[in-house]
């Protein structure tokens, strides 16, 4: 569906829907701290499967294996703070499972 709607401008941005993804992973990126494990649908053909296409569903390596996140960069991105310690985002209050709770409470892993 979004590459159907790849060029159609969102209402009320004036950005085109292929242009949202591009922003969506290089913010993703930008919180994790650890490289470009994100794309949007769009990529420059040499990065593109095997650089036989410009569409992307899923960021590979050369061997077409995909990224991995560590949950400190799943939490990074989601609290939308490039802190996995700071609440925000998604979980204004944090988020409640086990490896969150441990990143919140426990203060060897934030650091202090």
């Amino acid at each position: 569906m979004l590459y159907e709607k790849g060029e159609e401008k969102v209402d009320p941005y004036d950005i085109m829907v292929f242009e949202f993804t591009n922003m969506i992973s290089r913010l993703r990126n930008e919180l994790d701290k650890c490289g470009v494990k994100d794309e949007g649908l769009i990529v420059p053909l040499k990065h593109g499967a095997e650089s036989q296409t410009t569409s992307n569903v899923l960021l590979a390596d050369p061997d077409l294996l995909s990224y991995s996140r560590t949950p400190k960069e799943i939490m990074r991105i989601m609290y939308g703070t490039g802190d996995e310690h700071r609440p925000g985002g998604f979980f204004p209050k944090g988020a409640n499972g086990r490896i969150a709770r441990e990143y919140l409470n426990n203060n060897k892993l934030r650091g202090l």
